[in-house]
């Protein structure tokens, strides 16, 4: 059985706690497209890099990892001297890593109903419905959260056992409809304006998202489960764009 792309991003995350040089030859550096921001290319070899950081005691966790084609995107706990959640996308050709986003936000939670932005299901099931579920999580984050039709809940959201990894939102449809009435009124304070990308294995859909939070401009990682053609789970990390002169690069965070 062939290795997948997930599990050699695992290994490669997994570098930056180790300081192993052999965990960078999944990326062809000589290609490689930065995506954050806060990040600098060609100045330092990933090898390097790895090497100093892993003297910093850091613990790098997936928690997910799943393969969309020439796509991998990937659920992260970091430690370093704080804990942080965040999602990892790659892009490979030619068998290895040549372009990479992420968006990361400090671990908050529990929410209300005692969920972490971590815990939950992980079994990737429904490999034959990817396609279906891209489409369903596709449509909710386009008519829901960015066009704002809040009637259309009951379509997409299993309300009976909606999990909901969000730490200032509670399980179940009837606590998501009160809080995106809440952030959707006074002045906008949530505002999704851009759909970038929907990427999907089986029950599981990622959703890349820009707006603007309290009109900083801001990204939007969404994570779906979804069952029985309804979104049962959802985690999710909110993070600000920089300002165009603070960026390390010049590839845009999108």
């Amino acid at each position: 059985m062939s290795v997948k792309q997930s599990d050699r991003i695992r290994t490669f995350l997994k570098g930056i706690e180790t300081g192993d040089p052999a965990a960078v030859a999944v990326v062809n550096e000589a290609k490689y497209i930065q995506h954050n921001p806060h990040t600098s290319e060609g100045n330092e070899g990933l090898a390097v890099l790895f090497k100093r950081l892993s003297k910093t005691a850091p613990k790098v966790t997936m928690l997910r990892g799943f393969d969309d084609g020439d796509y991998v995107f990937a659920h992260m706990e970091y430690d370093f001297s704080s804990v942080k959640i965040g999602f990892e996308v790659f892009r490979f050709e030619d068998g290895q890593a040549v372009e990479h986003w992420d968006n990361i936000q400090p671990k908050q939670g529990p929410n209300i109903s005692g969920h972490s932005m971590i815990d939950g299901a992980t079994e990737t099931t429904d490999l034959a419905l990817t396609g279906e579920n891209r489409e369903i999580a596709r449509v909710f984050v386009t008519e829901v959260l960015i066009d704002r039709q809040l009637d259309a809940l009951e379509t997409y959201i299993d309300g009976e056992n909606f999990t909901q990894h969000n730490p200032e939102v509670a399980d179940g449809l009837p606590a998501y409809r009160a809080y995106l009435n809440a952030i959707f009124k006074d002045g906008f304070r949530v505002n999704y304006s851009h759909l970038h990308r929907v990427l999907a294995e089986g029950n599981f859909v990622l959703c890349v998202s820009e707006g603007f939070l309290e009109d900083v401009h801001t990204s939007f990682y969404d994570l779906f489960r979804i069952s029985g053609g309804k979104i049962a789970e959802h985690w999710d990390t909110i993070e600000t764009v920089p300002p165009r002169d603070e960026w390390l690069n010049q590839n845009g965070k999108f």
